[in-house]
């Protein structure tokens, strides 16, 4: 008799509930209806894996209330705590069997909170938008939830006409229902994170465009907007964005671009091939800023993704320092000037330079320093290795780590390789060492120290200020 085995509960991350251990999802078919102003949700879905172990029993990620479990079209027993849905199949998982898991629900997700906060967001025409880092999935579809375990996704869901649905990748048609209802089906076909993937549900004005280059590009803007004309102003230059960030960063990873503008939260999110942003960013005109911010992690936090939450600077220093670059490309300040600038904003003394960019807690993980200093370091990594070793690294990431996880060490290795230099003292002094830096991130030379504010910072630093204090669930 094989003994009885039971995947991970979690994978020891920051968030001791997310990610099981036991399988590896392969797909998502999310089907769902979503009845308005009720809040109710109901439908399947269909998680493909594969056992990497032999299991007796294995965990999903999921808060919502369940009828039932069918593993390979056998009914499988449950039972929900924490957030943990515990499946106990009808007879055990051998290692490398594959198991189509369809689980069945029906309950109202604003109910419920997970780690202290709900992420379920409903708006004011009733619609609901699932949209929140680093959780979003278990209120509405069971997963495997870290980024570890990225995979593809079809996301169906059913509201009625006049509201829209909104999800990633590209869409794939409508299905009239005989209630009135529609079904708008939706489909991912590049490795996606389970945070990263969106429910917009609500009275949205889309744009099914193409860009220039071929790639869908479709945008959503909410019909209660109060910045809609600056929103659409900036949400629409995504492909020119996109095209410049491809000259920085390498081809975009992804098959589709797009964006969408809410009232429903306070914050931006880089949901893969579809960024959501408040129209508060909106509030003093056009903002490209955040538009190229959250385009950056198209390359650096959904294709690359991390292997632990601890390296998020690895997505949100890079997106910052994406819009320096970005600001450069406008003639409104060069990454010098920034970087430099808001080294010399911020005191020796101020409790920012005590955050560890490189290793922050889990309350930390979105500190201002996260993104500030997070910036500064590639800046202060393109000084001491030069332009042409520096620029060919930020290509060589992506395209060597696409649609994997990775970790600051791995990075570093890069840097070195490239660069011919040894880079430890730079990545300690930056990202792991409490303190300001003696040393300012253009060197020991004044470059770009003027006294003089680029013209830029200002709308990269309030959209900064934004990103880290005023929506996602552990902000």
């Amino acid at each position: 008799m094989r003994p009885r085995r039971r995947g991970a509960a979690g994978i020891g991350d920051h968030y001791p509930g997310d990610g099981n251990g036991g399988y590896d999802v392969s797909h998502y078919d999310v089907w769902l209806s979503h009845k308005l102003f009720r809040d109710e949700l109901w439908g399947t879905t269909t998680v493909t894996a594969t056992a990497t172990q032999d299991l007796s029993r294995f965990d999903l990620d999921f808060l919502l209330r369940v009828d039932s479990v069918r593993m390979n079209d056998a009914v499988a027993s449950t039972r929900s705590k924490d957030g943990e849905l515990v499946v106990t199949p009808a007879k055990p998982i051998a290692k490398g069997t594959v198991m189509t898991n369809v689980v069945s629900y029906k309950d109202t997700p604003g109910k419920y909170e997970r780690y202290g906060y709900n992420a379920w967001k409903i708006g004011a025409d009733g619609g609901a938008l699932a949209a929140d880092e680093p959780q979003i999935a278990p209120w509405w579809y069971p997963s495997n939830d870290h980024p570890l375990d990225k995979t593809t996704f079809d996301v169906s869901v059913a509201a009625p006409e006049d509201y829209k649905v909104i999800s990633n990748g590209v869409f794939v048609g409508t299905q009239q229902q005989i209630d009135g209802w529609v079904r708008r089906n939706w489909r991912s076909v590049k490795p996606q994170g389970t945070y990263e993937t969106l429910l917009a549900v609500g009275k949205f004005e889309p744009r099914d465009q193409t860009t220039p280059n071929g790639p869908s590009f479709i945008t959503a803007y909410g019909d209660d907007l109060v910045y809609g004309g600056a929103a659409r102003a900036s949400v629409e230059r995504t492909p020119e964005i996109v095209e410049f960030q491809e000259t920085q960063f390498g081809p975009c990873p992804f098959e589709a671009q797009g964006g969408v503008v809410s009232t429903a939260i306070a914050f931006a999110l880089e949901n893969q091939t579809r960024p959501i942003c408040s129209d508060r960013f909106f509030r003093r005109g056009c903002d490209t800023y955040v538009v190229a911010h959250e385009n950056a992690h198209q390359w650096f936090g959904d294709s690359v993704s991390v292997a632990r939450w601890k390296e998020i600077w690895l997505n949100e220093g890079f997106a910052t320092y994406a819009e320096y670059l970005w600001s450069e490309h406008l003639g409104e300040g060069t990454p010098a000037q920034l970087a430099r600038y808001t080294y010399d904003s911020i005191p020796a003394g101020d409790p920012f330079w005590q955050v560890l960019p490189g290793d922050p807690s889990a309350a930390g993980q979105f500190d201002d320093a996260v993104y500030d200093r997070g910036a500064m370091t590639p800046r202060a990594l393109r000084t001491a290795m030069g332009d042409a070793a520096f620029f060919k690294t930020l290509r060589t990431w992506p395209a060597d780590h696409q649609y994997g996880n990775v970790t600051t060490e791995q990075f570093r290795a890069l840097a070195e390789k490239t660069s011919g230099k040894d880079l430890r003292a730079l990545f300690t002094t930056w990202l792991y060492t409490a303190g300001k830096p003696a040393v300012g991130p253009n060197g020991p030379t004044t470059a770009g120290r003027s006294g003089v504010e680029p013209r830029s910072f200002r709308a990269i630093h309030e959209t900064r200020e934004m990103l880290a204090h005023s929506g996602h669930g552990h902000r």
